[in-house]
């Protein structure tokens, strides 16, 4: 391959895939739209699973670095009721196999990893276009192009690239979450902190809920559930912190107040996270030259797998080029048909936002932990 291979999108997907192309000595730019590392925040604790998260870090030798990164504890979880009684606590004990750690923390390892310039940061997608054989160009919106004979779109749920592919888009669930942050809980909300207690955290009624992880250094991330229409989020003004913070805690009217607290004492401007998906069964018919990784290709609803199935994508397309270098469309051809079975098969299994809130919980989610 004469031409570097051009990847979209610099998420733990995308750097997944340049690392493990850069391991086997093959080039790669990656093109990002944020201007820097540090242009948003990276989103809060991943569990990397044992099944696909750490076997992708294993290809792209970087299992040292990663141990280094969790977070131990993390794996704990307490599910409460609105009045802060507890409903049921499961305990880390070291033996799960799902280690904790920060995505920012992950995004930031792969990013050391990788060859000063790989990333190209402030490149925003504009446009794609075919050039003829398995060839494309891509335009950005400072006006710079690029071309490549092999381009990959790892630009996550509304991927510049996918419509190259496929013509599916992404359906909103009926769910939002709100995020926000309250720092070093331990000195400054030592009560919000002693509810979320080592772990995780979950509060779930019909409709609604809130979740909080504990992060490094005691800080506390919430994420609160809505089940509301677009329209109901769309009448809220985020750009007024203070009233969005009021209204999204007047639907937890009644709860306790050291639950409420996680929502009421956040740190940061709340910001409304709509969930969108694509379909379960979302594939494509090969088109030489491109292909998809991550939630460009298989989005779903949070359920702990998308930062593990993004990474897994992207260590099993970097060894596929890597062992076909002279054919490279049979190579992404079969990594494709694999990606399809596996990110099917992934959605199907995963626990569903629909249960979590739906009119059986939190008793539905409780039986899924002690199996009765």
């Amino acid at each position: 391959m004469t031409n570097p291979v051009t990847i979209i999108g610099a998420g733990l997907g995308g750097l997944m895939l340049a690392r493990v192309l850069h391991v086997h000595g093959i080039a790669s730019t990656v093109y990002e739209a944020e201007s820097s590392p540090s242009a948003r925040t990276q989103g809060g604790l991943l569990d990397i699973r044992e099944y696909n998260g750490q076997p992708a870090l294993e290809t792209a030798g970087l299992t040292e670095e990663f141990r280094k990164l969790i977070l131990e504890g993390r794996q704990a979880m307490r599910l409460l009721d609105r009045d802060g009684k507890l409903l049921l606590a499961v305990p880390d004990d070291g033996a799960g196999g799902n280690p904790e750690v920060q995505r920012g923390e992950l995004r930031q390892m792969l990013l050391d990893s990788l060859p000063a310039g790989t990333v190209r940061w402030g490149h925003k997608v504009s446009g794609v276009r075919g050039l003829g054989d398995g060839r494309h160009e891509v335009a950005f919106t400072d006006g710079a192009t690029a071309a490549t004979s092999l381009l990959v779109g790892a630009d996550g749920a509304w991927s510049r690239i996918r419509p190259l592919l496929s013509g599916a888009t992404p359906a909103y669930t009926g769910i939002s979450f709100i995020e926000t942050h309250l720092f070093d809980g331990d000195t400054r909300h030592p009560t919000s902190a002693e509810t979320v207690g080592g772990g995780a955290m979950m509060v779930l009624e019909p409709g609604k809920g809130i979740l909080a992880h504990r992060e490094r250094g005691g800080n506390l991330h919430t994420w609160v559930m809505l089940s509301r229409p677009l329209d109901w989020f769309a009448g809220i003004d985020f750009t007024d912190p203070a009233a969005a913070t009021a209204r999204i805690a007047a639907e937890f009217d009644g709860w306790a107040p050291e639950l409420t607290a996680l929502v009421t004492e956040g740190e940061t401007a709340p910001v409304p996270r709509n969930i969108y998906t694509l379909p379960v069964e979302h594939r494509w018919d090969h088109t030489p030259g491109v292909t998809l990784l991550g939630d460009a290709a298989h989005l779903t609803a949070p359920n702990g797998e998308g930062a593990n199935l993004a990474m897994y994508d992207a260590a099993e397309l970097g060894k596929a080029i890597a062992a076909r270098p002279d054919n490279i469309e049979t190579a992404l051809t079969e990594y494709e048909h694999a990606m399809f079975v596996r990110s099917a098969a992934s959605a199907a299994e995963a626990p569903d936002l629909y249960v979590m809130l739906g009119d059986g919980t939190p008793h539905s989610l409780i039986n899924s932990f002690t199996g009765n």
